[in-house]
């Protein structure tokens, strides 16, 4: 009996395991090729949403300023005035107390310089000013005189702040990492400071040649699309490995 079934047997063994559709493999190539094509889709929107960024910085260089006021009025309403060109009295800013924020323009380190301007809003009482940005290599500051008015008539850039991340080092009252606007305008006894900083265009002192307005970057990347074709182009990859698995597996 038992040498009748040894031909079954090792008929059994030499028979080739089955090679079915692979449906694991499958689900999983679909749920990567969503991820790729996904990431592909939201970098031509992220194309799209810098180039109307671009055009609207590029019109704000030869734009009028505008009166700052009306402006903090509409912010406080909840409109998004980032990004625009206003002019606004600031007496006693060459001279204004100031903190340091952490900057790096064209490869140098330095500091940013940071003071309250007050204003007349219906929300709001004060803006903090980015006077500009001092290298490392310069360890001088302009003169602090807080009961210095000299008149100053200041044409900037509103800009909505940036977020820190988990690599952002903590701030302190004196050397700061981010636009904190609360907390900078604590530290200058600053009231009711708006939620936006401006950024001067003008030369706040004339004097320390070392302090240089920037308000705008230098230089902002557009490099989306290149990464939109990166990702659609990793999802074509993933599909043709695929079909070759596919196609060695069914033909096996």
């Amino acid at each position: 009996m038992t040498e009748a079934w040894e031909p079954q047997i090792e008929a059994r063994a030499a028979k080739p395991p089955s090679r079915g559709f692979p449906v694991s493999l499958t689900v999983a190539t679909l749920i990567a090729m969503a991820i790729l094509i996904g990431l592909g889709v939201w970098q031509l929107q992220r194309l799209k949403w810098k180039e109307g960024l671009l055009a609207h910085i590029a019109a704000l260089q030869s734009a009028p300023a505008r009166p700052l006021e009306p402006l903090l009025d509409a912010l406080g309403q909840g409109r998004d005035v980032d990004f625009t060109r206003v002019a606004v009295d600031c007496p006693g800013l060459s001279t204004a107390p100031f903190v340091e924020m952490y900057g790096i323009i064209d490869g140098q380190a330095g500091a940013r310089l940071i003071s309250a301007c007050p204003v007349a809003s219906a929300h709001y009482r004060s803006v903090l000013v980015d006077r500009g940005f001092v290298p490392d290599t310069v360890a001088a500051r302009p003169a602090v005189d807080p009961a210095g008015k000299a008149p100053m008539r200041l044409v900037g850039v509103l800009r909505k702040p940036e977020r820190g991340n988990l690599f952002t080092p903590p701030s302190t009252a004196a050397h700061w990492y981010v636009r904190n606007a609360a907390g900078m305008a604590r530290s200058l006894n600053a009231p009711l400071p708006a939620p936006y900083f401006l950024m001067a265009e003008s030369v706040t002192n004339p004097e320390f040649k070392a302090l240089v307005p920037a308000p705008l970057p230098t230089e902002i990347p557009n490099r989306h699309f290149e990464y939109a074709l990166t990702w659609f182009g990793l999802a074509g990859s993933l599909l043709c490995v695929y079909a070759a698995a596919l196609f060695k597996r069914m033909r096996g």
